[in-house]
């Protein structure tokens, strides 16, 4: 992982499917944990995916919050 990648979670929209548009950090467990059965895309997106993935099922999401603009 690079650590430009979690910069990335709070910045990257999902560029399609069911939750198009919204931020890679703020998908909902159930459809990361849907990927990580299925299988992660290839290439930058899946990378992503993973990596959130990864960090939602051990609980570590709010770790993204001071990377967020507000």
């Amino acid at each position: 992982m690079n650590p430009e990648d979690l910069l990335l979670l709070v910045t990257r929209a999902m560029p399609y499917g069911k939750y198009k548009g919204r931020l890679i950090a703020d998908l909902p467990g159930h459809y990361l944990n849907w990927f990580a059965r299925e299988g992660f895309p290839n290439g930058e997106i899946g990378r992503l995916l993973a990596l959130m993935q990864e960090i939602d099922h051990n609980g570590l999401s709010a770790l993204l919050t001071p990377l967020r603009k507000g």
